[in-house]
């Protein structure tokens, strides 16, 4: 896939791939207007949506519902160095879920780094 970036004034940062363009600015305290999300805010979000649609995928071929079914993802990060140190993602399956498929649903989630990797 190739990637082109344009800037659209100010902190704005967009990228032109297919038929889509994905833009960026930074924050308010950054010197941004707040007017598309950060660079690293899609970065992270992409980590939970592959993982989401892994499970999409998973739960559509078995025709099993998605509905309440819920990921959250919680990044942790070292205050003195201001860096990233882990992520972690939480599935919750709602009560109605198959509890025979929660093993293979969740290794289902993990796919999406063996897809990137």
């Amino acid at each position: 896939m190739d990637i082109t970036v344009t800037f659209g004034g100010g902190l704005k940062v967009n990228a032109h791939f297919n038929n889509f363009t994905v833009c960026t600015d930074q924050t308010k305290k950054a010197g941004g207007e707040e007017s598309a999300p950060e660079p690293f805010a899609y970065f992270l979000s992409s980590l939970v949506t592959c993982a989401g649609f892994f499970i999409l995928r998973f739960c559509q071929t078995r025709k099993i519902s998605t509905d309440g079914i819920q990921l959250r993802q919680s990044n942790d990060w070292n205050k003195q160095t201001k860096r990233l140190e882990s992520i972690s993602l939480e599935i919750e399956l709602p009560p109605s879920f198959p509890e025979k498929y929660a093993p293979a649903l969740i290794r289902a989630a993990n796919e999406c780094v063996a897809y990137i990797g």
